[in-house]
């Protein structure tokens, strides 16, 4: 079944066609190791986790690259300012090295949260740094670099179709306002590879190179460790849609500008997440992380469907009431699933016929394959459980799904125990059910809610579905 995604570069929905048979690469921009990630930017890895669980879903096999940013990203993105590590560092009186691993922690901790997978690899940039220097070299050996004060620049007046991604020959290119403005360089767009350190500030994080003692550009480290791990052409690249105008706009040029090959054949971005209109920041004094979720009673996958109920190119205002509501929604989902049938076999969703496995996989496929439409799976999902259909059905068609929504439907039903007592006890109001003798029933009724459990009479008898709060 073929799957369309929304290419940035070509500005519509086209069919994908992986470069390997069954194989996919893709690259996912990661973090920026200076603070703790704040629930915008892990919008991206929820999205870049939907992108992998529907690819395998598919069939393929993904490896996966979420790069760590441990230096080289300035505080602004037009190659100046001070690093955003070493920035921390200073405030926090610590060393760099040990707050890019300290927030690397808190990173893997949070996508680990969300159920988001493991990579094939988490590569470091300052692991990489002369894998940097010799892509730098090869642009320099091609003439697309020159010196000046701060570093080494590429010319992209060298590059014949810079900025296609962003479209930049349709919008003005005035200076001050998508980059700051240095009379030093040949073009506005022109960006640092390499920057030399500042001869009046000793750097935590420097390396010597051929043009002297300094540390990576931001763009041309993911260049470097993108192809390292997945070859010269990938098959997907992500980011948030603030990355396109600059930080992918040259990742393009400088790995097509070395190598002379197509460096992405897709490039999937997604959207802002907005916390009350506002976009987070410190000034605002409005940036949620993942712990602050938490620490209001939330489940962190409750977060999860309420980004899924949105598609990832949309933009999302976050409110807690909005929050609230979508974890209500969870449990909800998560009680009418999480279920056993007592008085029945144990493995009927097993017994599901093949044929009928293949149909909710097709629907699925569907739904999902039309450029990851989140929403309308976890809308068909509603509809149906709250069909006539089978219990058994409804939770095959569930676990299904969230092989690609991955909401812990899969572990929650592993985990599930109804012990002895509790069954013996939904037998016993059977037997005061057929005997009408409804006080005697409700209490243990009520004795099993209070164990944790409640009790749906349905036309395939009485089920028993754990109460999530």
């Amino acid at each position: 079944m073929k799957i369309l995604f929304f290419d940035t570069l070509k500005r519509k929905k086209i069919i994908f066609k992986a470069l390997r048979k069954k194989m996919v690469s893709m690259y996912n921009c990661g973090p920026t190791v200076y603070d703790r990630p704040h629930i915008g930017n892990l919008r991206a890895y929820v999205f870049a986790d939907i992108l992998r669980r529907t690819l395998e879903f598919n069939g393929y096999r993904v490896k996966q690259i979420i790069n760590i940013t441990d230096v080289g990203h300035l505080t602004s993105d037009a190659d100046t300012g001070e690093d955003k590590v070493e920035k921390s560092a200073r405030e926090k009186k610590k060393t760099a090295f040990e707050i890019a691993r300290y927030y690397e922690r808190f990173f893997k901790l949070d996508i680990k949260r969300l159920n988001i997978k493991t990579p094939f690899k988490f590569p470091r940039a300052t692991d990489h740094i002369n894998d940097m220097i010799n892509l730098i070299k090869i642009l320099e050996k091609k003439g697309y670099t020159y010196k000046i004060n701060d570093g080494i620049y590429f010319n992209t007046s060298k590059c014949k179709d810079y900025g296609k991604l962003a479209n930049l020959k349709s919008k003005k290119n005035i200076p001050g306002v998508r980059v700051e403005f240095n009379p030093q360089k040949k073009n506005i767009h022109d960006f640092a590879l390499w920057k030399f350190s500042p001869p009046d500030v000793k750097r935590q994080m420097e390396w010597n190179s051929p043009w002297g003692k300094g540390f990576p550009g931001w763009h041309i480290e993911c260049s470097a460790m993108a192809m390292k791990y997945l070859g010269k052409t990938i098959d997907i690249h992500t980011g948030g849609i603030d990355h396109i105008d600059i930080h992918h706009t040259n990742e393009i040029a400088q790995s097509e500008s070395a190598t002379g090959k197509k460096f992405v054949n897709y490039w999937l971005h997604v959207n802002f997440l907005l916390v009350d209109g506002k976009k987070m920041s410190k000034s605002l004094g409005n940036i949620i992380t993942l712990q602050d979720i938490t620490e209001r009673g939330i489940d962190p996958l409750a977060f999860r469907y309420l980004l899924l109920t949105s598609h990832y190119r949309s933009l999302i205002n976050f409110t807690w009431n909005a929050l609230s509501s979508a974890q209500s929604a969870y449990f909800n989902l998560l009680e009418n699933i999480i279920a056993v049938k007592p008085l029945s076999s144990k493995d009927e969703i097993n017994k599901i016929r093949i044929e009928k496995i293949e149909k909710i996989k097709n629907k699925i496929l569907r739904i999902i394959n039309n450029d990851l439409d989140t929403p309308s799976l976890i809308a068909t999902l509603w509809e149906v459980i709250k069909s006539d259909a089978s219990l058994s059905y409804k939770q095959k068609f569930a676990l299904e799904s969230d092989k690609i929504l991955g909401l812990g439907i899969k572990e929650y039903f592993i985990n599930l125990k109804v012990n002895i007592k509790i069954l013996n006890l939904v037998k016993e109001r059977e037997k005061f059910r057929r005997q009408q003798k409804w006080e005697n029933a409700d209490r243990i009724r009520k004795i099993v809610f209070n164990l944790g459990f409640k009790i749906e009479d349905t036309k395939e008898g009485p089920i028993i579905k754990r109460i999530f709060k």
